[in-house]
C-alpha cells in the first residue's frame, strides 16, 4: 500500500513548494489562517497538504501553529542556496505524465519521445536545468577541492559537455582564478546556460560552443572534461563514442569527470538508480543506468587510465580518470 500511493509525497510537496508553504514559514511559525492568508491558497486545501506534511515529517505542529523541520528548512525554501523543490516540479509537472504511459513503452521498448533528440529535447532541457542546478553543486565543490585547479601554473581550460546550467564548470572556475571554461549544448539550451554564468559573475571567463555532442567538434587542449549527467540518456554506443571524442579533446595528463546514477555489477542496487534506469526508457530512446565497471571498460578502450571513483554528494560517486 504504501507503493501504491507512493505518488502521493511527491505531489503533496510539489503543491506545497508552489503555493510557497515553505517559504512562509521560514522564520517564524504560523497557524493555517495565516499560511491561508499568505499564500493566497485556500484553509481547505492547505489544511490537507499540510497535515501529510506533518505526517511525512516535513512540517511539524506545536499547537495551532505549523513551523518548518531541519529538512525542509534546508532543502525545500526556495531562497536558499541548497533548496532541492525544482526536482519536484521536473518530476510531477515533465517525468509523470510520461510514466502514465509505461505499459505502452515496455511493450514497444520505445518512448512516445525522445528528449535526447534536439527539438523536443530543447524545450524539456531547457525547462528544468536550473531546477536541477543545487542536486549538482554540492559535487563540485568537492570535485574542486580534489583537483586544486588553482595550484597549476598557466590557464586551466575546462570543456563542460552537454552543459545544461554550466554547473559543473561553474563550480571548477569558480573555485581559481586561472580557470577558464568552454560550454558546449544546443543552441536552444545555451541561453539557460549563459543566464546562470552571468548570475555568478562568470561569463568574461566563459566561452560558448553551440551544437551536437555526436558531429560538432569541441576543440582540443582542455585539461578537465565534464559529463554531468549524460551517459544515461546517450545510451551504451552513443556514450563510448562520445568517451572517444572526449579523450581526443583532453591534453595529455587531462582529466575526465563523469557524474551518474550508477547501478551496482549485477543490476540489483540501489533502487534509486534501477528507478532511473526506468525514467531513462520512459524519456529515452536507448538510455539506461550503467555501472562503474561498464564505465570503466569504456573509459579503458577510449584511452584512458586509472579509471577510479571520488565520493561526493549526491545520487552516486563521481568517475575520474586520466588520459596518459
Amino acid at each position: 500500500m504504501q507503493f501504491g500511493w507512493g505518488y502521493a509525497p511527491t505531489l503533496a510537496i510539489e503543491a506545497a513548494i508552489h503555493h510557497h508553504v515553505f517559504d512562509v514559514l521560514d522564520g517564524e511559525p504560523k497557524t493555517l489562517a495565516e499560511t491561508a492568508a499568505a499564500t493566497g491558497a485556500s484553509e481547505r486545501g492547505l489544511r490537507s497538504i499540510m497535515n501529510l506534511l506533518v505526517g511525512l515529517g516535513f512540517l511539524a505542529r506545536n499547537g495551532d501553529k505549523f513551523t518548518l523541520t531541519p529538512e525542509s528548512e534546508a532543502f525545500l525554501v526556495s531562497t536558499k542556496p541548497s533548496f532541492q523543490g525544482g526536482m519536484f516540479k521536473h518530476i510531477s509537472r515533465q517525468l509523470l505524465p510520461k510514466w502514465l504511459g509505461l505499459n505502452e513503452v515496455v511493450a514497444s521498448g520505445k518512448p512516445a519521445y525522445s528528449v535526447n533528440v534536439e527539438g523536443d529535447g530543447t524545450a524539456f532541457f531547457q525547462a528544468f536545468v536550473h531546477d536541477i542546478f543545487p542536486m549538482s553543486y554540492p559535487a563540485t565543490q568537492v570535485l574542486a577541492a580534489h583537483l586544486a585547479l588553482g595550484k597549476r601554473e598557466g590557464t586551466v581550460r575546462i570543456l563542460d559537455l552537454a552543459a545544461g546550467s554550466g554547473v559543473w564548470s561553474i563550480g571548477l572556475t569558480q573555485s581559481a582564478p586561472n580557470v577558464e571554461a568552454t560550454a558546449f549544448d544546443w543552441e536552444g539550451v545555451l541561453p539557460a546556460t549563459r543566464a546562470m554564468v552571468e548570475r555568478f559573475g562568470l561569463t568574461a571567463r566563459y566561452n560558448f560552443i553551440a551544437g551536437d555532442l555526436n558531429t560538432t567538434p569541441f576543440g582540443s587542449g582542455y585539461d578537465v572534461a565534464t559529463l554531468g549527467h549524460i551517459l544515461h540518456s546517450e545510451g551504451a554506443a552513443h556514450s563510448q563514442t562520445l568517451l572517444k571524442k572526449t579523450f581526443d579533446a583532453l591534453k595529455p595528463g587531462g582529466t575526465i569527470v563523469i557524474a551518474e546514477f550508477l547501478v551496482n555489477a549485477d543490476r540489483t542496487g540501489p533502487p534509486g538508480s534501477l528507478i532511473f534506469a526506468v525514467n531513462m526508457l520512459v524519456n529515452t530512446e536507448d538510455g539506461d543506468a550503467f555501472s562503474f565497471e561498464e564505465i570503466s571498460e569504456w573509459l579503458k578502450a577510449a584511452g584512458f587510465v586509472d579509471a577510479r571513483t571520488l565520493d561526493a554528494p549526491g545520487p552516486s560517486p563521481l568517475i575520474l580518470a586520466t588520459k596518459p
